[in-house]
């Protein structure tokens, strides 16, 4: 009997104390459930916050570690660029074909200072050298003033040069010119030279006369004093500067005025006048707006173009019968020959020009120079 209600009595027990266990736990649990929703909710968007600026936080180091472990290679590489640009503007303002010119045509005038082979010498060659690199200077001030003088112009007929382009400032313009003049002047004061120094004055004279625009100045502005101005300037430099500056001061000799001489003032004086017509011819556009009343400007790019042409074939012709009164069969017979081959080749190439494309006409206007590279080789063949 004692047995049973113990019995009976245990599960009862139990039973009670299951249900106030399991409504305690029900409760904590929901109390549990209430806290940590309350709690957990917070600290969610806590750690979610925390996450995400962790995240980006990473994300950022991440980027800066791969930008900076793959920053090496471009920025040299950007170093390189802009060194190859600067490099290649200042190609573009120094019109290094006109300065290649200079150079072929002061060889020969220096070589026709020669009287013998045994003259040669390091003198010889050290003379040359001083020469050029007076005027290297000296050209430097000439393409740069006639940029600076034709800013406005060069933005229509050459946007490509740097001072148009506006890759170099104006008051560096300035400032790069004038540092070239007084360098030149300075080369040719302490080389001493009586003749290198009265080409460089010659040079900068005539040139700044014709691109600077001041009173009684800015000779561009008629075709008769700009031909002039170029012609005696290039005729100064590359003929007669350089030969008196190695017959006089390097060579200790008399100045004469020998046959090939008189040959090179003759036919490169044609030459010289005929670039600075054809170069006219492709900026028609820009000396239009400007008031330049170039000879392009006045009669048409056509009839420009083949007048240079029939120049250049005068020029040809005058070159001929120089060569055939030579006295030396060798001479003649080359001067005479090399010359018809050169007219026939400019006739040629001058047919297949296109006078409505500029650029056609801007290579024409290159061929001529390297015409004038080679007839000043030319020239060291008449005697």
């Amino acid at each position: 009997m004692a047995l049973r209600l113990l019995g009976s009595s245990f599960p009862s027990s139990i039973t009670t104390g299951s249900l106030v266990t399991k409504a305690w736990l029900n409760k904590s649990e929901k109390l549990s459930k209430e806290y940590n929703l309350k709690h957990n909710s917070r600290g969610i968007f806590e750690r979610g916050s925390t996450i995400t600026t962790c995240e980006k936080h990473d994300e950022k180091k991440y980027l800066m570690n791969v930008t900076q472990s793959h920053e090496a290679e471009p920025h040299s590489q950007t170093i390189l660029k802009s060194i190859i640009h600067a490099l290649d503007a200042f190609r573009k303002f120094s019109r290094f074909y006109a300065f290649i010119a200079m150079i072929v045509g002061s060889f020969s005038s220096s070589l026709l200072a020669v009287d013998n082979l045994s003259e040669l010498s390091p003198t010889f060659f050290n003379g040359f050298l001083q020469y050029v690199a007076a005027f290297f200077f000296m050209h430097m001030y000439i393409v740069g003033v006639n940029q600076l003088a034709d800013l406005e112009i060069d933005k229509i007929n050459k946007p490509y040069l740097p001072l148009a382009s506006g890759v170099y400032s104006f008051r560096n313009g300035v400032i790069l010119v004038t540092s070239f003049l007084f360098t030149s002047f300075g080369v040719g004061w302490i080389i001493g030279s009586k003749p290198l120094l009265w080409a460089l004055f010659g040079s900068f004279f005539l040139m700044s006369a014709y691109s600077v625009d001041l009173p009684l100045l800015r000779w561009k502005k008629s075709t008769i004093l700009s031909v002039m101005a170029n012609v005696f300037s290039m005729l100064i430099s590359f003929n007669f500067g350089p030969f008196f500056h190695m017959k006089v001061f390097m060579l200790k000799k008399k100045a004469i005025f020998p046959r090939s001489l008189v040959f090179a003032t003759a036919v490169m004086g044609i030459f010289y006048g005929i670039i600075m017509l054809a170069k006219d011819i492709s900026d028609i556009e820009g000396d239009k707006m400007a008031g330049l009343q170039t000879l392009a400007v006045r009669l048409g790019p056509k009839k420009v173009f083949w007048f240079c042409v029939f120049l250049l074939e005068m020029a040809y012709g005058v070159a001929i019968m120089i060569g055939a009164s030579s006295p030396f069969f060798w001479s003649k017979f080359f001067v005479v020959l090399s010359h018809a081959i050169m007219a026939l080749f400019v006739w040629y190439r001058a047919t297949l020009v296109d006078l409505s494309s500029k650029d056609s006409l801007q290579a024409f206007y290159m061929v001529i120079f390297k015409l004038i590279y080679t007839e000043n080789i030319l020239m060291l063949f008449v005697r």
